[in-house]
């Protein structure tokens, strides 16, 4: 951290600043408010799966085709 004239900067030192004003403490933030971030962070794992599940499938029989082409 040298050649930091306040820290402020760096991510260490704004999240330092943040919980010197209380902004990010633990608590801060109502049950509704964690609710709807965990509703939204179930939303888009499912929808990275799905996209996952679907590139498998796909890897997959585009390597099966580039098999019977290469035969």
């Amino acid at each position: 951290m040298s050649g930091d004239s306040g820290g402020q900067s760096s991510p260490l030192g704004q999240w330092v600043t943040a919980a010197r004003k209380g902004l990010g403490t633990p608590g801060s933030r109502t049950v509704a408010e964690l609710e709807s971030e965990i509703l939204q962070l179930r939303k888009a794992l499912n929808e990275a799966r799905l996209e996952r599940d679907i590139l498998k499938k796909a890897t997959a029989y585009f390597a099966q085709e580039s098999l019977k082409n290469t035969r």
